[in-house]
C-alpha cells in the first residue's frame, strides 16, 4: 500500500513537471520554449530570482498574451495602420537594442582603459577635508578657562570631558565628535577648530549658541577622488556610453538619409 502510494505520488510529480516543461499550445498555436526563456531573462534582469515558479509565471504570461492576441485578430485589430506602425517600430527598436548589446559584448572595457579614464577625471573631484575633534562644553566662560588651565597642568582631555562637559552626546566618549567636515559645525566652532594643528587645544574658550567650548583637534585628513574600484561601474558606463555614441555616429555618417 505504502509503495503504491509513493509510486503514484512520484508519477504525478513527473507528469506535472512534464506538462509544465512541454511548450503550451493555445487554440492550435504553439508557444516555444525560447519565447518563455526570453520572458524569464527579462524578469531576471528586473531583479527576480530564477526558479521553477518564475518559469511558470513566464509561461502563464505568454498564454494570456496569446489568448488576447487571438481575440484581437478576430476583431481585425491586426489590420489597423496604427498596429502595423507599432509593430514595425517595436521590431526596429528590438533589433537596435540587440545590436548595441552585441557591440558591448564585443568591446569590453579593459583595466587599462578604466585606469586611463580614472586618471583623466580624478582631478575633477573636489578636495575635502575632514576633522576628528573633541570638545568640552560648559555653561560659562569662567568654567571653560578653568578647563584650559587644568589641561595646561597635565589633566587628560578625555577625563575632563567626562567630568565637566554638559554635552550628553560626547562627554562619555571623552568629548569625541568623530570625523566630520568643518561645515557640519556652527561657524564659531569650525573657525576655531580649523585653525588648530593636530593635537592642539584652543588657548581661549569658544562661544557658540550652545555654551562655551574647549576644542581639541585629534587629526585631519584630506579626501580627493574615491578609489578606482569604488567607482568602477560609473567609469565603465561612462566609457561604454562614449563608445556607443561614436558607434552610432559612425553608422549615421555612412548611411544614406534623405
Amino acid at each position: 500500500m505504502r509503495k503504491t502510494l509513493l509510486l503514484s505520488t512520484l508519477t504525478a510529480a513527473v507528469l506535472s513537471t512534464a506538462v509544465l516543461a512541454a511548450p503550451p499550445v493555445v487554440n492550435g498555436t504553439a508557444i516555444s520554449q525560447s519565447r518563455i526563456d526570453a520572458v524569464v531573462r527579462m524578469m531576471e534582469a528586473q531583479g527576480q530570482q530564477s526558479s521553477p515558479d518564475l518559469q511558470a509565471a513566464a509561461r502563464d504570461q505568454l498564454i494570456t498574451a496569446e489568448i488576447l492576441r487571438q481575440a484581437a485578430v478576430k476583431k481585425g485589430l491586426d489590420k489597423s495602420p496604427e498596429y502595423r506602425a507599432e509593430l514595425e517600430n517595436m521590431q526596429t527598436m528590438a533589433l537596435a537594442s540587440r545590436l548595441i548589446k552585441d557591440f558591448q559584448r564585443s568591446n569590453p572595457v579593459s583595466d587599462a582603459q578604466l585606469r586611463a579614464e580614472y586618471d583623466k577625471i580624478k582631478s575633477q573631484f573636489p578636495e575635502k577635508k575632514s576633522y576628528h575633534a573633541r570638545h568640552i562644553l560648559v555653561p560659562t566662560e569662567a568654567e571653560a578657562k578653568a578647563v584650559i588651565d587644568a589641561l595646561r597642568k597635565g589633566k587628560a582631555f578625555d577625563q575632563l570631558a567626562k567630568e565637566k562637559s554638559i554635552d550628553p552626546g560626547s562627554k562619555n566618549n571623552g568629548g569625541d565628535l568623530g570625523w566630520s567636515e568643518a561645515s557640519n559645525f556652527v561657524a564659531p566652532f569650525s573657525e576655531a577648530m580649523t585653525k588648530l594643528a593636530k593635537g592642539q587645544v584652543t588657548s581661549e574658550p569658544v562661544k557658540t549658541e550652545f555654551g562655551w567650548h574647549v576644542i581639541k583637534l585629534d587629526d585631519v585628513r584630506t579626501e580627493a577622488a574615491p578609489p578606482v574600484e569604488q567607482i568602477r561601474p560609473q567609469l565603465e558606463q561612462r566609457i561604454m556610453s562614449g563608445r556607443i555614441e561614436k558607434f552610432i555616429s559612425d553608422l549615421k555618417a555612412k548611411a544614406s538619409i534623405q
